[in-house]
């Protein structure tokens, strides 16, 4: 049964017609307006009609954030075609799986990324005269030239500059209840998962984060996540537009660039995720630069320790922490008035999501006892792409299954306490890493921290801390840690060993990847 014919490429056409000179991007110090923004979606949209694109083919990028990527995207809205945004710190066969998986039909990409591409291009389903190269723009290192377009494939820029700026005719009505997008989620084990999200729940998305920010036509966000992944796509870049505010995007994250852009386009709002913030903090501009715009900052995540949100808001800056996953974006987020109150706390449910806590038989549960969170409502994904039987599992009568542990408090305050698959038994008792890595990065040696369970002959599982310290080269002993740790949790949650390190892997929203850790050091004994 179809549903309203009604997409998300309408964001862009209804400003262009509303408010056509208002600023809607500002890329790279260069501002674009909704007039020109929706030209040059309508360019591209023209092209990718010339091109053959049908209702429902497969739109692969693997592009750095810019003008082009979002032209591509709600062009590809439009046309009732399926966004596949891909992760560019992927390797050759992970890249490869990913194409071949959705059965992309087009590929966008940046010259930085050719040489990945070209590798592994004869064994792509992508079709040969739909290969479409681009080059980032960025700034050039001495001596180092990037790769011009290869004869395989055609250039962007050359290949729209034929095409009109109006609006594409649409043969295939595309519908609210439509696929938009299929973002992949990486696993600890296994094959990454395709989330398959829809025009609708995109919609509700925009609104879900309009009402947590109040955003409308004068708010100025920045942001610098990149667009390849659902937090910079939809949650940062739909919904901005979608409320005609300007957005100030950047090819990637810098945090002296981050805090200086605060001030230079008086922002109001602000996106980033706690690693993020620790970086911005550490350059010490915000001791420099004037924040009084900012009326909004959202982000951080379960590990924000008490002192990065304290140190905000002496400068100002409220930090509100949230929560959501790929298969449900900004499920909810803390109030500004309970920052400090209910300090750890993820918030409570957006207005279009339902959440609760369950048990393994599904039983509802009480305040205070941990269980799987679980939603549904609106802004719950489709399902995975090509995987009904995980789908099935995942949700079940509507309802998502987020693999979060966590729990309310009396008053509907929701607190996360591990993920599911990060949890291991120690002595027969449950430990949850999360709840001592926040412990630990208030300690004042400690940067960044990671814990993970390995095999113990005696406990069954012991957990090992990675840590990287503030100060290059120090060595934090495990009975320091231990000490540190004495009076705040039972013995038993305590790590049994440490490993120093000078760095953690991190992701492109710079989330820790404990599967990289599990796979590099589970075995590890100090």
């Amino acid at each position: 049964m179809s549903s309203t014919p009604w997409d998300v490429g309408y964001i862009p056409y209804k400003h262009s017609i509303m408010h056509p000179e208002k600023t809607a991007i500002i890329f790279e110090d260069q501002p674009v307006s909704y007039r020109q923004l929706n030209e040059g979606i309508n360019r591209c949209a023209h092209m990718l009609q010339a091109k053959g694109i049908k209702k429902g083919d497969r739109v692969s990028v693997l592009m750095l954030n810019c003008m082009e990527f979002l032209e591509i995207y709600f062009a590809t809205a439009k046309l009732g075609g399926i966004l596949v945004p891909l992760n560019w710190r992927l390797l050759g066969p992970e890249l490869e799986y990913q194409l071949n998986d959705c059965e992309a039909r087009f590929l966008f990409f940046h010259d930085s990324f050719l040489g990945s591409i070209d590798l592994i291009r004869s064994r792509l389903k992508v079709e040969e005269d739909k290969f479409i190269f681009l080059k980032n723009g960025g700034p050039q290192f001495p001596g180092f030239e990037l790769p011009g377009c290869p004869n395989w494939a055609e250039e962007y820029k050359d290949i729209v500059a034929e095409h009109r700026t109006t609006e594409p005719v649409i043969t295939e009505p595309v519908f609210m209840n439509d696929p938009i997008s299929i973002v992949y989620t990486s696993g600890v084990t296994g094959n990454p998962k395709g989330a398959v999200l829809s025009h609708e729940q995109t919609f509700f998305k925009n609104f879900q984060i309009g009402t947590y920010t109040g955003s409308n036509q004068n708010d100025v966000i920045i942001a610098q996540m990149p667009l390849f992944h659902s937090g910079g796509l939809f949650i940062v870049a739909t919904p901005s537009l979608n409320s005609g505010s300007t957005l100030v995007m950047r090819r990637g994250f810098d945090p002296n660039e981050f805090a200086e852009d605060i001030q230079r386009y008086r922002g109001t709002i602000v996106f980033a995720l706690t690693t993020m913030w620790k970086m911005i903090v550490d350059t010490g501009k915000l001791d420099e630069i004037d924040v009084s715009s900012v009326r909004c900052v959202v982000g951080g995540g379960e590990r924000t320790p008490a002192s990065l949100i304290e140190g905000l808001a002496k400068r100002g800056l409220q930090l509100q922490q949230g929560f959501g996953q790929t298969e449900n974006s900004a499920m909810m987020l803390l109030p500004k008035e309970d920052i400090l109150r209910k300090m750890g706390s993820i918030g409570k449910p957006g207005y279009f999501t339902e959440i609760w806590i369950e048990d393994k038989t599904g039983k509802r549960l009480p305040a205070g006892e941990v269980g799987e969170i679980v939603a549904k409502g609106p802004t719950v994904m489709s399902g995975y792409w090509n995987l009904p039987e995980i789908s099935a599992k995942t949700i079940v009568n509507g309802v998502l299954h987020t693999g979060d542990l966590g729990y309310i408090d009396e008053e509907g305050y929701f607190y996360i306490v591990d993920r599911a698959k990060d949890m291991y038994r120690s002595g027969g008792e449950n430990v949850y890493p999360a709840e001592i890595e926040k412990l630990l990065l208030n300690h004042p040696d400690i940067s960044q921290v990671a814990i993970i369970g390995v095999p113990d002959k005696k406990w069954g599982e012991v957990g090992t801390a990675f840590i990287v310290p503030k100060e290059k080269g120090k060595v934090i002993p495990v009975e320091d840690i231990q000490v540190y740790l004495k009076d705040k949790v039972a013995k038993y949650k305590h790590p049994a060993h440490i490993k120093m390190m000078t760095e953690l892997p991190l992701t492109a929203t710079m989330k820790i990847k404990k599967s990289e850790l599990k796979e590099k050091y589970a075995g590890f004994k100090n």
